[in-house]
């Protein structure tokens, strides 16, 4: 008995054994197939081939699908997980100008932006010697700034929302002063301070473009808005 007849007698008994081994390769049992349908011929329609390529397809999708799945689930824990500890790190201080700085500082770090401002309304014509004072995390300008700053862009028929996301570059330099020159995207948080008073924002800078898009859910920075106005309401109080 000739060497290759030696072969296929033992890939026979293996196959024989362990068919799982043929059944899970996907490049094996492709070629199988199109060996079937290259012995029947061009003249026969073989309908179980058909079958099982319209299988092949959809099981295709469905792991795209599951990949797909899976890796929002691993984005979305990350992002979880990145704000409870922003919100953490804001938490700590327990002087205003240490919370501002560390807002700055430490919390923009944690969320990967490149700048946070937060903005402030203001009736008081001195508000520039306390931002002056507090440095360049807060902005103090006039009331009706905020509500006019959400709806740059924006359709003024679509209702107001807490958080906006969108993909812009800043018009002035009020909010981000020089960083206004490179910031691509932003995220708005708006912000209640309670009855009687001004309204607020939290705003989000990144020179990426696509680091804030309108499509992306706005779950986890809604659950930190609400830690920040709380948060505010203290130091005001």
């Amino acid at each position: 008995m000739s060497d290759h007849a030696v072969d296929l007698k033992v890939l026979r008994k293996k196959i024989l054994h362990e068919p799982d081994v043929i059944l899970n390769d996907h490049d094996v049992m492709r070629a199988l197939i199109d060996a079937n349908e290259n012995a029947l011929g061009g003249n026969v329609v073989d309908l179980r081939g058909i079958a099982m390529d319209r299988l092949e397809q959809r099981l295709d999708r469905l792991e795209d699908t599951h990949r797909s799945v899976i890796a929002a689930a691993y984005e979305n824990l990350a992002g979880t997980n990145q704000v409870h500890r922003a919100v953490l790190a804001m938490l700590d201080p327990v002087d205003f100008e240490v919370f501002l700085r560390n807002l700055g500082e430490e919390v923009a770090s944690i969320l990967r932006v490149d700048a946070i401002r937060l903005v402030l309304e203001s009736h008081d014509n001195d508000a520039d010697k306390v931002v002056t004072q507090l440095g360049e995390v807060l902005a103090v300008v006039r009331p009706g700034f905020v509500e006019d700053y959400g709806m740059r862009n924006r359709d003024a028929t679509a209702p107001s929302r807490q958080v906006i996301l969108r993909q812009l570059r800043p018009d002035s330099d009020v909010v981000y002063g020089e960083a206004a020159d490179w910031i691509q995207s932003e995220a708005v948080l708006r912000l209640d301070f309670g009855k009687g008073r001004l309204p607020g924002m939290l705003v989000l800078g990144a020179e990426d473009p696509h680091q804030f898009r309108p499509s992306q859910g706005t779950d986890l920075l809604g659950f930190f808005a609400g830690v920040f106005e709380r948060q505010m309401r203290r130091w005001l109080d």
